[in-house]
């Protein structure tokens, strides 16, 4: 059977991850992960990317993003890894491949998942035993999003705005949501939506993707098709 084409769709939010190949760090230094963030931005900005929340762990990527178009996110990454790849085995004399395959992600329903997804997303390096609290760590969102810096790659989703009416009540707000960590239920649901590819969201948000997307966007029901009996 032919792989499915990744489900990319045009103003939605995704959330998209890409691990290292083999599970070898690729993020050695700060110098590393500079070049990375930089490039990164850089990258969104050109094809029309919007970030919204990401965080960078040695072995890792978790970005919460909406294209502009089907095609943007393919653009972006395209430009990232060559960006990234040519600054990074120039510095450390390697060639060869730095990740595991393909990026991988999905479209999440926005209205529901908007903040939850950047908890999720803010909370990999905590789960990774790199930081006590996300808005410690430095290669990460969560500083920005709780009022400690200001990071330009970050531009923030409309809905961020409905939790207040200026950014000290918005980063107020979401440090407290950020200091409760995310249920078991809905971690582990983010995560495997996220690497199998399919959406995140309630069955009337999958069925509105399928029809925009002219894709399949939730796996067939388990089993052998029900025979109909006639009667």
């Amino acid at each position: 059977m032919a792989r499915l084409s990744r489900l990319v769709v045009a103003g939605q939010l995704h959330l998209l991850t890409q691990r290292a190949h083999d599970a070898a760090p690729v993020f050695r230094g700060d110098a590393d992960f500079e070049s990375y963030r930089r490039a990164m931005s850089e990258a969104a900005r050109e094809q029309g990317v919007a970030i919204h929340a990401y965080a960078l762990v040695p072995d890792q990527v978790w970005l919460l993003l909406t294209p502009s178009s089907a095609t943007a996110l393919s653009r972006m990454w395209q430009s990232l890894g060559r960006r990234f790849g040519a600054d990074y085995n120039r510095r450390h004399g390697r060639r060869g491949a730095l990740w595991e395959g393909r990026f991988r992600t999905t479209v999440v329903d926005v209205a529901a998942h908007l903040v939850d997804c950047c908890r999720f997303v803010e909370w990999a390096p905590v789960r990774a035993g790199l930081s006590p609290l996300p808005q410690e760590y430095p290669w990460s969102s969560a500083a920005h999003h709780t009022g400690l810096r200001v990071d330009g790659a970050i531009t923030e989703h409309p809905r961020f705005w409905a939790l207040g009416n200026t950014p000290f009540e918005r980063e107020a707000t979401y440090r407290r949501m950020l200091e409760q960590p995310l249920s078991t239920a809905l971690l582990q649901g983010l995560a495997d939506a996220s690497l199998k590819g399919w959406a995140f969201g309630s069955a009337a948000f999958v069925a509105s993707l399928t029809e925009q997307s002219g894709r399949r966007a939730a796996p067939l029901p388990r089993g052998r098709p029900k025979k109909i009996v006639p009667t």
